[in-house]
């Protein structure tokens, strides 16, 4: 067994165990991520974070070959040992991560590459915290059906990539939205290959305001669970309700999830629309295991 230096972090409750291996000599096993992320047993967390140059590992290549300033990837697991293409939230405790570590520099106006499995992420400070460009969404294919745990009936899904794939639905109100077991996880029908993230939706009376739209949101991650946050989630939660509202909707969009508020932003890119998200990072404290 060997000694891993950790840090617990959180973005809006959305919590990580995060660690710096620069040479890519730390990756862990799926079974020791699960057992770090344990929430009895381990330090617990809704996945891994994993910091490593780009050139240390293979994933970084692409990373690379996209952004050659692009030092630093974000290697992510979730809770089950998984990997995932990206986490929204994870991003931005993991650049707070960085600038404390002193392995990484911001300031303010400057933007910080970060490689994911998703591609090169970019990220700015905000006023509160960080505000990372999850790059280019996709409005999916296909009419899945999502059949949730106490919710009477299977609702129709709006499949979203942000590029972790997402299935957004609507419920009907505050009850609604509350009663659904997410400790269970809500079967889509078709099951997409790779799995998907399912967010429940409720829109807030009004739902624009100020020129801001505004939801609520609960989620249930693949390979994590139900998370009190889900950065990719609230983004894909927000273009959804934005394309069942019609042209007239905004641009911008205030996201409440269990863990607090994110903003969403939909703008014009070369490439086509992008979606940005901000809010805050947290770093708690930091220890110690023996793996």
């Amino acid at each position: 067994m060997t000694t891993l230096a950790f840090t617990k972090g959180h973005g809006t409750g959305n919590d990580f165990v995060l660690f710096a291996d620069p040479d890519g000599e730390r990756d862990l096993t799926p079974a020791q991520v699960a057992a770090i992320c344990d929430r009895h047993f381990g330090v617990g967390a809704d996945g891994i974070l994993r910091a490593v140059r780009s050139r240390s590992l293979q994933a970084g290549a692409a990373a690379l070959a996209e952004e050659p300033d692009a030092e630093w990837f974000m290697d992510y697991r979730n809770a089950d040992g998984s990997l995932a293409e990206m986490c929204g939230n994870g991003i931005r405790v993991f650049t707070r991560f960085l600038l404390e570590e002193g392995l990484a520099e911001l300031s303010e106006g400057d933007t910080l590459p970060i490689g994911t499995r998703g591609g090169v992420r970019d990220v700015q400070r905000s006023g509160s915290g960080f505000s990372v460009d999850l790059g280019r969404w996709r409005l999916e294919p296909g009419d899945p059906l999502v059949h949730v745990k106490s919710l009477p009936v299977a609702r129709p899904g709006l499949s979203i990539s942000v590029p972790n794939p997402h299935v957004v639905l609507a419920v009907a109100d505050q009850e609604e939205l509350e009663s659904a077991d997410l400790a269970y996880a809500p079967v889509i029908d078709p099951a997409p290959a790779d799995g998907a993230n399912v967010e429940l939706v409720l829109p807030r009376e009004p739902l624009i305001q100020d020129g801001i739209g505004r939801i609520r949101m609960r989620v249930h991650e693949r390979g994590s669970g139900e998370t009190l946050s889900c950065g990719t989630g609230a983004a894909a939660a927000a273009l959804a309700t934005r394309h069942w509202a019609g042209p007239a909707a905004p641009s911008a969009w205030r996201v409440e999830v269990a863990g607090g508020v994110v903003g969403v932003r939909m703008f014009p890119a070369q490439d086509g629309e992008h979606v940005a998200l901000s809010g805050p990072a947290e770093l708690v404290f930091s220890g110690a295991l023996e793996v």
